[in-house]
């Protein structure tokens, strides 16, 4: 159908869900689960939600 916002094939360079959780899902539970293991659980959590504010803030 002409001027239909879905495309064939998805778009060089889009990062997707199934891609994004390849590339951080396995490493961000490792992680977390060292730092469960070695009691900074609470830490690391306040260190990853800064970088996720502080990364949307410079990319807005």
């Amino acid at each position: 159908m002409p001027g239909s916002p879905y495309f064939d094939e998805t778009p060089k360079g889009l990062l997707t869900w199934p891609r994004l959780l390849r590339f951080i899902g396995l490493p961000a539970l490792v992680f977390l689960g060292a730092c469960w293991y070695y009691g900074v659980l609470f830490e690391a959590l306040v260190i990853l939600t800064l970088t996720l504010f502080v990364t949307a803030w410079w990319r807005k």
